[in-house]
């Protein structure tokens, strides 16, 4: 049997409060600073992905590797949302702030992805 990595409780921990902060963002149209449209369809969809995000990290805590895939395709989910949401307008890229918070929490999201995946040995 062998333990979950503290690598992956810290990924877990932080899918989880990324997830949450993701979706205060949808509510709110703000999170320090980064903005999405007002538009009901972005509070929706904002919504969805940081819970993607949140649930994903949850997936990770049981150590099991059938819960890993479905974190990993959450993960792939929050990030084709994002990029979605970039192409529509939900997530303005009018400021240099903007661009570069959305392309680091992006990128965040897809390190956390390849991680988990390269770590699917690990699970039971």
């Amino acid at each position: 049997m062998k333990e979950n990595t503290i690598g992956i409780k810290i990924v877990a921990s932080l899918m989880i409060l990324f997830g949450l902060a993701e979706i205060c963002t949808g509510i709110s149209h703000s999170f320090f600073g980064l903005v999405t449209s007002e538009g009901e369809t972005a509070t929706y969809i904002g919504i969805a992905l940081g819970a993607s995000y949140f649930i994903g990290g949850l997936c990770l805590l049981p150590n099991r590797k059938s819960f890993a895939v479905i974190a990993i395709v959450l993960l792939i989910f929050d990030i084709t949302g994002r990029i979605s949401m970039v192409i529509t307008g939900l997530y303005p890229v009018n400021t240099l702030y903007q661009i570069t918070g959305i392309v680091i929490g992006t990128g965040i999201a897809v390190f956390f992805a390849i991680y988990v995946g390269r770590k699917l040995k690990s699970f039971k």
